[in-house]
């Protein structure tokens, strides 16, 4: 899709505060273009045990290229993958792009409702998702016109293929035979021979990402080949020490979410990276792939470093190939961090990012100063500022807190035909990132909170993280998140929600008394609550928009209107 509008005109090499970076010539897509030709028997790909090279890959991509070409998919048309980590998401993925057409990611495990939606608001029309009947029936209930369909079991090695089809196949979904259902098979049944429509990387959107966004409502920011092309490069200098040709990453994170595919697929392509995919969070099956495949790079959620490190078989694997261990999506808590490094001896370092951002803002660097509590200082090419809460237009002075607001090469185009969202987080080229922090002297920045989370009680600001980190030190919690509840005379008090670790003892008082050794006694929790799971997001971060919905359906009066 060609974007004309919201596109700036910055200069190709932008202020970098000393640090020299430009912008890699050429589409998204040619990362693996070069790759493929640099490393053609490199292994590319590994599912479940399958192993694909490069060059094989690269005529499926080819393939399915021209396949989608064929469908009508060229520049302006937008494509949607509704698929997990596997062979499919990637072929899929560099065939749109290389097709001249725009990825709109869906995940999997949306609702039919949610699907739809999306379909009918990206204006998607082809869709490329499993013959597995708990995805297969939600796509097909939607509006999109063409859905290719691509079998699972085809993806396995032969004796997991043949295993999956005898005792999985009341989970494998029969593919109506009309014009609508297209097989993945016929798709790519060509030479793989055709000429690409030229990109213009500044205008020409590569992906439609879709976010709950800095406003609340789900929006698609439009990130253009440049913004993508852009971040990849920003990463792969930040992890400087990086072997081009010789890495292998662990992607357990799905694709469809952005921190993974830029951090794990779109880098590890540019680097000629060996991808060890795993469909989804198994903690045994991320174990083993780690210690069995000599993995030399993870990317992962908060959750997921805590659930290894709390595994009772985790000192039985071997962490000696892990040089890289990198943590976004959520804020890292200090103990999680501490533990892991202690247990794998690998350094656990933390960024920050945004779905506006393509998604990497800032992070710690690996053979530099990492400060505890910081997602580190600016990517090469980017600006941090951090403004007044009142007065977006005044930047504060170092120290200060205040609003985190970004310019780079990374920063979305704009919401896909949403002009007033738009204009609500872009200032001119300076993103508004909705998150309060601040930045000390060595430009290290810190995150407090997310501005929509922030508790006033008493008039007293309270920030939920500071509360969460507390509990986090606490032996037997496993897991904390921190929302506000109405009070009524200091307007809101913090409640908390914990998860303890198995067998333990501890109880609401005695968490009281430990949280109020360290907090201000605005900020002690005035309730605590211990669940035996705790709301996560789909990629596992922890969510807290299902407690502050719970709490208030429980305070509800049965005679106001529901929400």
């Amino acid at each position: 899709m060609t974007h004309d509008s919201n596109i700036s005109d910055a200069p190709e090499t932008p202020d970098t505060g000393g640090r020299e970076f430009r912008v890699p010539n050429g589409p998204l897509h040619a990362i693996f273009d070069d790759a493929a030709a640099r490393w053609p028997h490199r292994p590319c790909l590994d599912f479940l045990g399958r192993t694909m090279n490069y060059r094989a890959v690269a005529r499926r991509v080819d393939r399915a290229a021209k396949g989608l070409m064929s469908l009508g998919v060229g520049r302006g048309v937008n494509v949607g993958l509704c698929l997990p980590n596997s062979p499919y998401y990637v072929i899929g993925y560099f065939a749109i792009l290389k097709a001249g057409g725009t990825v709109v990611n869906f995940n999997p495990l949306y609702s039919a409702e949610q699907i739809d939606f999306q379909v009918r608001d990206s204006k998607i029309q082809i869709m490329l998702t499993l013959d597995l009947q708990t995805v297969l029936s939600k796509v097909t209930q939607s509006n999109v016109g063409k859905i290719v369909v691509c079998r699972f079991a085809a993806a396995l090695p032969f004796v997991k293929k043949g295993l999956f089809s005898i005792f999985k196949r009341r989970e494998i979904a029969a593919m109506p035979k009309d014009g609508r259902h297209i097989a993945f098979d016929a798709l790519i049944h060509n030479d793989g021979v055709f000429t690409p429509p030229a990109i213009d990387p500044r205008r020409d959107l590569a992906v439609i990402q879709y976010t709950g966004g800095t406003t609340g409502a789900p929006k698609g920011a439009m990130l253009s080949h440049y913004n993508l092309r852009a971040n990849t490069a920003q990463v792969r200098i930040l992890l400087g020490a990086l072997c081009d040709g010789q890495e292998k990453f662990v992607a357990v994170i799905p694709f469809f979410h952005v921190y993974a595919m830029t951090v794990l697929m779109n880098l590890g392509i540019a680097t000629g990276s060996q991808l060890i995919l795993l469909p989804r969070f198994d903690a045994d099956q991320l174990l083993k792939a780690i210690s069995r495949k000599k993995a030399t790079l993870i990317a992962a959620v908060p959750t997921v470093y805590a659930a290894l490190a709390g595994h009772p078989r985790v000192r039985n694997h071997d962490f000696s190939s892990l040089r890289h261990c990198v943590s976004g999506g959520a804020p890292l808590p200090l103990a999680v961090k501490e533990t892991f490094e202690g247990l794998t001896g690998c350094p656990l370092i933390e960024g920050y990012g945004l779905s506006e951002a393509s998604p990497v803002v800032s992070f710690n660097p690996p053979d530099g100063v990492q400060k505890a509590g910081s997602i580190g200082p600016a990517l090469a090419g980017t600006d941090i500022e951090v403004r007044d809460l009142e007065d977006p237009t005044v930047v504060l002075e170092r120290g200060k807190k205040g609003e985190i607001v970004v310019r780079g090469p990374q920063v979305m185009v704009g919401y896909w035909q949403n002009t007033a969202a738009t204009q609500q987080v872009l200032d001119r080229e300076w993103l508004r990132t909705g998150d309060v922090g601040y930045m000390d002297e060595d430009g290290y920045v810190f995150l407090i909170d997310r501005l929509k989370d922030i508790i006033i009680t008493g008039g007293y600001k309270v920030y939920p993280r500071n509360i969460e980190e507390v509990l986090m030190r606490h032996p037997e919690v496993e897991e904390a998140t921190v929302i506000a509840i109405d009070h009524p005379l200091r307007g809101q008090v913090p409640k908390a929600f914990v998860k303890v670790r198995p067998g333990a003892a501890v109880d609401e008082e005695a968490l009281k008394v430990f949280v109020g050794e360290h907090l201000t006694p605005m900020e002690r929790p005035a309730e605590i609550a211990f669940r035996d799971e705790l709301p996560k997001t789909l990629i596992g971060k922890l969510s807290k928009k299902e407690l502050v919905h719970e709490e208030k359906a429980k305070n509800r009066n049965p005679n106001d209107a529901p929400e």
